[in-house]
């Protein structure tokens, strides 16, 4: 069989807002970014095409759609016996030989691209519904860290593939009215960045809906153990206007993940005693994410939730990278007068009116 018209994997470069259809939220937003001139780590999305071709065996489809049928949102037990069964057919599908050469070629470019032979990369799920206004389907599909080698590679893309299909998923769309079908996944496949710190950064304050702020909280290792919650991160608050850390939190951070060189993936370890105390990330990094973050805030037009690095392997001067930004979902979809001040669109005009009112902006 030959690949369609339209792409089964793509470049990220090649991807911009409009591709969300064909590459998912997670991947438009990195074409996007790389286009607008953000640093972000190179790869290629398997795409949603690539993921209908997968499953374009009809047997395969119709036992998919039977383990589907019938189910109730609130019945958490059939859910869960019907997400297992799913993904246990879509992790045990095979590739064609089609898929996995164009996915097998763009590895191999991609190795080339960063000098380093079976380059390790993040594999992260990316669905067509995800991070759109309106269907929070964000944070349901899975993301695997430090991938090395085809077989590896493409285990994991099957796992992706199938994370569409968690009871969470399943239910969210069984209550909304999605077709099962019609919801598609795509697969991004990313230089993995090889932390220093890393962590998440919102263009306001997700607290209180803030916009005069940006807030970046950040761990050693891998942005894994902020992500999840499994540690108190650093955090820091930057005033967009005059670039000043306003606040600054330094916590106990026990443990970070990192890469195991013996096992060469991504591991959970203790962090030493005399590094748990301190600064995470230098405040000139702290005040170059935020200067990022305002850039791709004012490229999207609203505010950001964005996951960030500092490479290790990377000369100091350019070793902030961004890794994905989706819009923040709980404050940019209220009326900007209610995050801010009645009346005060803009961060400026926040501030002003909080100064000439005698309010503390800190």
């Amino acid at each position: 069989m030959m690949e369609s018209k339209t792409p089964w994997v793509t470049w990220f470069q090649d991807c911009n807002k409009d591709s969300v259809p064909l590459v998912g939220g997670k991947n438009a937003s990195l074409g996007e970014l790389i286009n607008a001139g953000i640093r972000v780590p190179p790869g290629f999305a398997v795409t949603t095409e690539g993921y209908r071709h997968f499953l374009r065996d009809p047997i395969i489809k119709k036992q998919i759609r039977s383990e589907l049928s019938d189910l109730d949102h609130q019945d958490s037990r059939a859910l869960d016996k019907a997400s297992e069964n799913v993904r246990r057919v879509i992790e045990n599908t095979a590739f064609t030989w089609e898929l996995e050469d164009h996915i097998a070629e763009h590895m191999r470019r991609l190795s080339i691209i960063c000098g380093l032979p079976a380059v390790p990369v993040a594999v992260r799920s990316s669905a067509t519904a995800e991070d759109l206004p309106g269907a929070s389907f964000a944070g349901q599909q899975d993301t695997f860290l430090w991938i090395r080698g085809m077989d590896s590679l493409l285990e994991h893309i099957r796992r992706c593939f199938s994370s569409l299909f968690t009871a969470r998923a399943i239910a969210y769309r069984v209550k909304m009215g999605f077709d099962h079908e019609v919801v598609a996944i795509s697969v991004g496949v990313q230089k993995m960045a090889n932390s220093f710190t890393a962590g998440v950064m919102f263009t306001l304050n997700p607290a209180n809906g803030d916009r005069s702020q940006v807030v970046i909280d950040s761990n050693y290792g891998f942005g894994e153990s902020v992500v999840s919650g499994e540690v108190t991160p650093d955090h820091f608050r930057v005033d967009k206007v005059n670039m000043e850390i306003t606040k600054r939190t330094i916590s106990k951070k026990e443990v970070y993940y990192t890469l195991d060189p013996g096992a060469h993936c991504s591991k959970r370890f203790d962090l030493p005693e005399e590094r748990q105390k301190a600064q995470s990330i230098i405040d000139e990094d702290v005040l170059e994410l935020a200067a990022l973050g305002k850039t791709i805030e004012k490229h999207y037009g609203c505010p950001q939730d964005i996951e960030w690095a500092v490479d290790k392997d990377m000369p100091k001067r350019g070793s902030v990278f961004i890794l994905q930004s989706r819009p923040e979902t709980v404050w940019s979809s209220k009326e900007c007068k209610k995050a801010t001040q009645p009346g005060h669109k803009s961060a400026v005009e926040h501030i002003l009116a909080n100064l000439l009112a005698g309010k503390k902006l800190g």
